[in-house]
């Protein structure tokens, strides 16, 4: 069997997602032939830049731009249109990811984007392939961009994720609900004391966890000043290196500073609470480990359907100012009731083993596409 994962590098969570599937695979199902793709590797230059800069660009200092764009190409008299120019554009500037495809043509492709999602189904429509379509869906919400006909296959985050599909006209027999996926590591068991004393942390401190992506931006040096005084705080500077530095030279009191980390499932193991922006990957990474969140800074469009989704079962707190932090901490510090009853939310829609799942219904003959 020839399986092929296919992502964009835009953003982390598809990426990521890509890899999980990957990386499974490799440890799992050594006789499979895998290969994992961004579609940007030898795409076209200013394409590749308007993926990767222009997405940052965007949703860092043109928000309202970016939600005026995703409004706009929700609307039904836009869709058709913009898939037509799509595949224009696709074969224009990533010609090699469709040679790739048409030259492997693999049993599977698991696409975590809706580009090499679309490029694929076009393959399939045309006769140049005959692969099966496997659109795993990053995000709660769904904007039509993900729908492309000739997809086998939409694996979901949840059932709010498949109602929306649903809506939207797909087959409830091309649904499946395994989940995001996500990387084994954050299903594995962790000792919560004996990583607070590997950490340097505090053992019955209250800690809250403060991440707001792979960029570092956002709020995080007030937020620190507004918690330290009454809990452990965790603050993540990712690729901030003048945040990092600054925090540093600051050395707040009670405020455990981090640059660029490879070991969040374990600063998550020892949080009670995490502050974080809601993309599809991390709400997933912090269902994996029950941790209770507190959203900030969402992106508008994707990342308020996820806050959406996880508002329609009971996970989570939306912080529209930075000023409402402090009492949503203290209301978790002081009633530990209200932790475990988020817990016990949680516990009933994660889906840690996404991947597992996924690869599992293809090699044992759970993945039946609708006719």
């Amino acid at each position: 069997m020839k399986i092929l994962i296919a992502y964009v590098s835009a953003g982390a969570g598809h990426r990521k997602a890509a890899e999980a599937v990957y990386y499974y695979l490799q440890k799992n199902k050594p006789g499979i032939d895998i290969r994992l793709v961004d579609v940007l590797d030898g795409s076209n230059s200013l394409f590749r830049f308007f993926y990767t800069k222009g997405y940052f660009f965007l949703v860092n200092y043109a928000l309202g731009l970016w939600a005026f764009a995703f409004w706009l190409t929700k609307l039904k008299l836009f869709v058709g249109l913009d898939k037509t120019l799509a595949i224009w554009i696709d074969k224009v500037c990533t010609g090699n990811f469709f040679k790739l495809l048409a030259r492997e043509n693999p049993d599977f492709v698991i696409s975590t984007h809706f580009l090499p999602s679309e490029i694929t189904a076009y393959l399939k429509q045309k006769g140049k392939i005959t692969s099966n379509l496997i659109t795993v869906i990053t995000d709660f919400g769904v904007h039509p961009f993900w729908i492309s006909p000739g997809t086998d296959i939409y694996a979901v985050a949840s059932g709010f994720t498949s109602e929306q599909l649903k809506k939207m006209g797909v087959d409830h027999r091309r649904i499946m609900v395994f989940g995001i996926p996500v990387d084994q590591r954050f299903s594995a068991g962790y000792d919560r004391w004996s990583l607070r004393h590997k950490l340097g942390l505090p053992q019955e401190k209250f800690t809250v966890l403060l991440i707001t992506g792979s960029f570092g931006l956002g709020p995080i040096e007030d937020i620190c000043e507004m918690l330290h005084k009454d809990c452990q705080v965790i603050a993540v500077c990712a690729g901030n290196k003048r945040l990092y530095a600054r925090m540093q030279k600051r050395a707040i009191p009670g405020v455990k500073v981090y640059g660029f980390v490879n070991n969040v499932e374990e600063l998550m193991a020892v949080s009670d609470v995490i502050i974080t922006k809601p993309g599809g990957m991390t709400v997933s990474e912090v269902l994996a480990m029950e941790l209770a969140p507190i959203f900030i800074s969402a992106i508008p469009g994707q990342e308020e359907f996820n806050i959406q989704a996880m508002a329609s079962y009971g996970i989570g707190h939306q912080a529209k100012d930075i000023c409402d932090i402090p009492a949503i901490v203290k209301a978790y510090k002081s009633d530990p009731r209200a932790l475990t009853e988020v817990k016990t939310r949680i516990r009933r829609i994660k889906k840690p083993l996404a991947a597992q799942e996924l690869i599992n219904a293809i090699c044992t003959g759970g993945f039946r596409p609708a006719d």
